[in-house]
Order: structure tokens, then C-alpha cells, then sequence
């Protein structure tokens, strides 16, 4: 246990002296009935590659979890119906073509906290042991950032929404998973080049 965990913090540590222009991004948003990951269910999954500071269009996946049990206010805020669910995945199926991706990229959320909650207990639940390289969060980057000018932060203002307006990123309106991933690959492309501002960026920096 020992030696495995000494393993885990050199290859982070190692990870973190790294290019970050360089590095493979997995950025991934939930749609979910809920806030409670042991009260509510994971609606679907959709992620969006970054590679060499480039989003892949064409990689891009958005899986619906024919599983889930209750819609709740899926179909007013998501846009997701009971034939969209019909012509979904299984999670198990889902979460194998998701983790596929853990060992080669860095992932990305906005709010790990929420997502990343859901998604690392519905791992364990399937039985999947893959652990990702590294979790940044765009949240927690624009918190610090914000943090280095102001004391007071307001809990609108750390929206995704919002931290793309800080970048005149233009306004997604409407709240679907593969938009919502799309939006923060690039909010997170925008805080990497004004993080770097023509210096060389590393992982840490993110962090």
C-alpha cells in the first residue's frame, strides 16, 4: 500500500511540472435528477476532448442512461425525454467508455465537487477500478483567480455562465450536458491563456 501510494503522489507530482498546452483534456458535464449522488440519479454523461489546445468536435460523446428511473425536471431543463431514454445506454456501458479515457487524459469539470461526486460513487457501484490521472476543475480555477483581486466572491459569480462572461466567452442559454462540456473546454482554453499570458503554463498552475 505504501509503495503504491508513493507511486501515485511521483507520477502526480511528475504530471504537475508538465506543459499544460501539452496535455490531453477529457472536460465532462452530468445531467442529473438531483444533488444527492446516494438520493439521485445521473440522467447522462457527455464529454469533449482537448488535445494540443484543441476542442475534437468529432470525439465529442453525449449518452443518455436508459436506466434511470425518474426523469424528474429532466425534460423542462435538459430537454431529455422518456424516447431519449429509450435509445440510451446502460450506465455500466457508459461509465466503461468513459473510464476508457482515464488513463490518457486529464479530466475536467465545472463543479467537481457535483459531478465528480456522481460519477466516483457510480464507479464503485459498477465495479470499475480506473482511476483517473487528475481532476481539474474550472470552478475552483476562476475561484482562485477572483480570490486574487476581491475578498468577496458571490455564489452567482462562479457560474459557468458567468466565469465565460469574465472572457467574453459568448452565452449558452440552454442547459444541456454536451453544451454545457463544450462550454467549459472552452472557458478552460480561455483560463489557460490568461493564466499563461505568454509564460510557460504548467499543470500546477491550474490547480
Amino acid at each position: 500500500m505504501v509503495k503504491l501510494l508513493i507511486t501515485r503522489y511521483l507520477k502526480r507530482r511528475h504530471l504537475l511540472a508538465q506543459s499544460a498546452l501539452k496535455q490531453r483534456y477529457l472536460v465532462i458535464d452530468l445531467e442529473l435528477t438531483g444533488l444527492d449522488p446516494k438520493q439521485h440519479e445521473i440522467v447522462s454523461v457527455a464529454w469533449v476532448l482537448i488535445e494540443n489546445q484543441c476542442i475534437k468536435n468529432s470525439q465529442s460523446q453525449h449518452i443518455v442512461n436508459k436506466e434511470v428511473k425518474s426523469l424528474e425536471q429532466s425534460p423542462v431543463f435538459h430537454g431529455i425525454s422518456t424516447d431519449s431514454v429509450a435509445q440510451g445506454q446502460s450506465l455500466q456501458s457508459i461509465l466503461m467508455s468513459l473510464s476508457a479515457h482515464f488513463s490518457d487524459c486529464i479530466l475536467v469539470f465545472h463543479n467537481a465537487m457535483l459531478d465528480w461526486g456522481f460519477l466516483k460513487l457510480a464507479l464503485k457501484n459498477a465495479g470499475i477500478i480506473q482511476r483517473p490521472k487528475l481532476i481539474i476543475d474550472t470552478l475552483q480555477i476562476e475561484k482562485k483567480r477572483l480570490l486574487q483581486h476581491a475578498s468577496d466572491i458571490k455564489l452567482d459569480d462562479l457560474t459557468l455562465n458567468e466565469c465565460r462572461n469574465r472572457y467574453d466567452l459568448p452565452s449558452y442559454h440552454c442547459h444541456h450536458a454536451l453544451t454545457d462540456a463544450q462550454a467549459t473546454a472552452e472557458l478552460l482554453l480561455a483560463q489557460c491563456h490568461q493564466i499563461g499570458a505568454g509564460k510557460e503554463l504548467k499543470v500546477g498552475d491550474l490547480m
